[in-house]
């Protein structure tokens, strides 16, 4: 196991852990994150996080989105759903989650990086392809391409 200090929050959880991300578009471009922290860290992905207790999945999509990007929104209903699992060097489970994204609406707000986010932004499908994007994202994305983004 590694060094208390050095484990990240959600890590090695003893059961799954329930998150939810937003898919917003504006203008034709969808809204993304870096990651600043494991998992996909350092990837590009769709902005969300941990459900706290007594939230409903919408609660936590615009509560996640405003942290992380400074923008207000209005969560949907959910459209991906989808498990990150990994597990250590010697085969234990690092991270466990069951991730919803929600379809949401922007509302206001100027893009700023917060929270758990190194940068913010509008990416159209054409930046997508360009950008180290995490493999969920990627999924999500190409069945919005299928129905007409991009």
């Amino acid at each position: 196991m590694e060094n208390p200090k050095t484990i990240p929050s959600g890590a090695y959880p003893n059961r799954p852990l329930v998150a939810v991300g937003a898919v917003v578009f504006k203008e034709d471009k969808v809204l993304l994150i870096l990651r600043a922290k494991p998992p996909a860290e350092n990837h590009w992905t769709i902005p969300g996080g941990s459900v706290e207790l007594g939230e409903t999945l919408q609660e936590a999509a615009e509560r996640e989105i405003w942290e992380e990007t400074g923008l207000t929104i209005q969560a949907g209903e959910p459209v991906y759903t989808f498990d990150v699992i990994e597990r250590d060097a010697k085969g234990a489970i690092l991270f466990h989650y069951v991730i919803v994204d929600l379809a949401a609406d922007y509302v206001s707000g100027e893009l700023r990086p917060g929270d758990d986010a190194i940068d913010v932004c509008w990416a159209s499908f054409r930046d997508v392809k360009s950008l180290k994007v995490s493999t969920a994202t990627r999924k999500l994305l190409k069945q919005y391409q299928r129905s007409g983004w991009g």
